[in-house]
């Protein structure tokens, strides 16, 4: 029995299509809504919040892999001690269901976040860990944290592995995540950056994640990156796709240090997390190379879609949303 915790986001899904389509059977727990686009009978639904200890012991019993991907991705400065509760607290307790539970083997979804991604003058790679210096969010700082509960399971005789995923891309909830680039890219958001970061295919993510957790690898953490590319670059991408004006301003550090101060202004007044902050405005700029090579060391047969196809195949499957909406 696998169980997969935040079955409902973006890579969630797509790892549980992807167990079902190998025969598997699978638990998600979720916390408030169920998972509406799976009909099987290999899948079981499991109301349970990660911090729930009880109820994550009950969840637990007889399975034999974890798949840990729940977590709150944001940059908002007011949502710290949400960040702090659901990807630290709900990861430990995560661990120690698994360590009671005599689990086989869990992986754990951390993010480039936790590597103190910002450092342009040096390829990022797995040796690395988040910094006060390196990094500028408190999101990196989290998952960074959450990462140390996974090796103290590690030390407590957990068989875990873990995966650092850059940029995320496929066909989600467009109105949060990393999908939301989409949806600012359909809706001819003017602005681009020349920042450079990491992207991979959510097929991809998933796709490794499996084999990983099949293979006899432990006690390592991966990058899971396709390749590096500036969000200029993609974001035409993805406007060529779609059809539509490709973004033409490009935003200067001036701009930006403007446009997140206006967006924590309006957050005050709206109650809304501001669709800029200072954090994602610096990293929006910084140009950060990632070093992938590692994993196919330990996996020599793993490809990666390239980022042009990912996008050709995200943007169809949105479209094809849409015209059925």
């Amino acid at each position: 029995m696998i169980l997969v915790t935040g079955g409902s986001g973006l890579l969630g899904k797509e790892l549980i299509c992807q167990l079902l389509a190998g025969g598997k059977e699978v638990t998600a727990i979720y916390n408030k809504t169920p998972l509406p686009d799976f009909n099987s009978a290999k899948l079981i639904q499991v109301q349970c919040n990660i911090l729930d200890v009880i109820g994550l012991e009950e969840v637990m019993q007889n399975v034999e892999q974890v798949y840990h991907c729940a977590a709150i991705v944001s940059f908002s400065p007011k949502k710290k001690n949400q960040l702090f509760k659901i990807n630290i607290e709900g990861t430990a307790n995560v661990v120690n269901a698994a360590l009671d539970a005599g689990v086989k083997k869990m992986l754990y979804v951390s993010s480039v976040a936790a590597l103190g991604r910002i450092r342009e003058n040096e390829v990022i790679n797995e040796t690395m860990n988040w910094t006060e210096e390196t990094s500028n969010s408190i999101y990196g700082k989290s998952k960074y944290l959450a990462e140390m509960e996974v090796w103290r399971g590690i030390g407590e005789g957990l068989n875990a592995v873990m995966v650092n995923p850059s940029l995320i891309l496929g066909a989600g909830d467009w109105q949060s995540g990393s999908s939301q680039i989409f949806k600012n890219v359909y809706d001819e958001f003017p602005w681009y950056s020349n920042g450079i970061t990491g992207f991979v295919d959510v097929r991809d993510v998933a796709g490794a994640m499996i084999q990983l957790m099949q293979s006899d690898i432990s006690k390592e953490r991966f990058i899971i990156s396709a390749d590096n590319k500036s969000y200029g670059y993609v974001f035409n991408l993805i406007a060529k796709a779609f059809g539509k004006k490709p973004p033409h301003k490009k935003v200067t550090p001036l701009i930006a240090k403007i446009v997140w101060r206006l967006e924590a202004i309006k957050s005050l007044f709206t109650g809304r997390d501001p669709l800029i902050t200072k954090e994602t405005a610096h990293t929006a700029l910084a140009k950060v190379n990632f070093d992938n090579t590692k994993l196919f060391k330990f996996i020599p047969g793993f490809t990666y879609h390239s980022i042009e196809d990912t996008i050709a195949y995200t943007c169809a499957q949105i479209q094809q949303k849409l015209n059925t909406q």
